[in-house]
């Protein structure tokens, strides 16, 4: 494979007789892919294929080697790709960044529909009413029951 995309990149290919020359034969295929332009982080081990095993990885080399693909004698394969991405370094103006502190974005949510409902207004007291003092109930929401022990079902 790796000698249709780059010609002469594994010089001698073993007729696979004994597992050595399979081995040898993957060994030779991964370093020529490393050269080629893969990452090592994107490639498998040789055990991986010769003892059929992790399917997933060679696969992920595969795609990763399609990625590359630079065109070369293989009459247009891989054109398109033009593998890995580079880095895009970006540079904004102060001013503008401290714009962006005002934004708040899409991915942050929401507020709408949120509610407090049965909540006091930050800041304020809430008083405390016992009805054994025979005292008046008071009228407002801020002041609660020493037996309701909840705030009569409050949301947030």
């Amino acid at each position: 494979l790796i000698n249709k995309l780059q010609p002469g990149s594994v010089q001698k290919v073993n007729d696979p007789v004994q597992n050595w020359h399979k081995l040898e034969n993957i060994g030779n295929f991964l370093r020529a892919i490393t050269r080629y332009g893969v990452k090592p982080h994107d490639i498998f081990e040789a055990n991986d294929l010769f003892e059929n095993t992790n399917h997933t990885q060679v696969q992920s080399t595969l795609i990763a080697l399609a990625s590359q693909g630079r065109g070369g004698d293989t009459g247009g394969v891989g054109k398109g790709f033009g593998g890995y991405a580079e880095k895009q370094q970006r540079r904004f103006h102060p001013e503008k960044l401290r714009e962006g502190r005002n934004i708040i974005g899409l991915q942050m949510g929401t507020n709408k529909f949120a509610s407090q409902q049965g909540m006091t207004a930050y800041g304020t007291r809430r008083h405390l009413y016992d009805p054994k003092l025979g005292t008046d109930q008071p009228l407002d929401q801020a002041t609660i029951s020493l037996q309701m022990g909840t705030n009569k079902g409050a949301s947030q």
